[in-house]
């Protein structure tokens, strides 16, 4: 295995550390993430951009959540399913929503599942998203700027889900709560 560094905001390249500083007072800590990413300034400068922007896109709040989470849990990304795992349930997603996300189950919210299902179709068909499934998206009452901003939201996680898979980055204690196993049938949570 390929040793990354984790670095902070005190030793990190130095056109990464005004970011790893910016994301320290905004969450409290450097993620792990950040700290790997930081190994190329570029790569956390692209990453926080598209953070930034999907935050602002027009799919509603818990909309968003399910994109992160649902194409984290395709992609199998460990760390970011717990990250927004933890994120989601602070946001007030309820929590039930959450644990079906994270097993890969359908939910109840009509809204909500036509956004895990065209996310879900998005990761796993590599963009090749049949009419069908974004006619089923549409007819749930979104927009086709809905469409686009999905998009959006599977690339930011496809950055950071392919940064963790190649680093293996640790996942910090502040997700320890909502660890996940890629490797269980189901994708059930595993306890910590």
């Amino acid at each position: 295995m390929i040793d990354f560094t984790v670095y902070d905001e005190s030793d990190a390249p130095e056109a990464a550390r005004p970011m790893l500083e910016a994301a320290k007072k905004r969450m409290g800590f450097v993620t792990t993430l950040n700290g790997v990413m930081a190994e190329s300034p570029e790569l956390l400068a692209g990453y926080n951009a598209l953070a930034e922007q999907f935050g602002k896109s027009s799919l509603p709040g818990p909309a968003k959540h399910v994109v992160w989470i649902t194409a984290s849990v395709e992609n199998g990304c460990e760390y970011c399913v717990a990250a927004h795992s933890t994120l989601a349930l602070r946001a007030r997603v309820p929590a039930e929503v959450v644990a079906a996300l994270r097993a890969g189950k359908p939910l109840d919210d009509a809204a909500l599942e036509a956004a895990r299902r065209l996310t879900r179709a998005m990761v796993a068909e590599r963009g090749w998203v049949g009419d069908a499934e974004i006619e089923a998206f549409l007819a749930a009452g979104y927009t086709r700027r809905h469409v686009l901003d999905i998009v959006l939201g599977v690339g930011m996680k496809t950055l950071s889900n392919y940064t963790n898979h190649i680093a293996h980055t640790p996942l910090d204690p502040a997700w320890q709560d909502q660890e996940w196993t890629r490797d269980v049938p189901g994708g059930e949570v595993i306890a910590s």
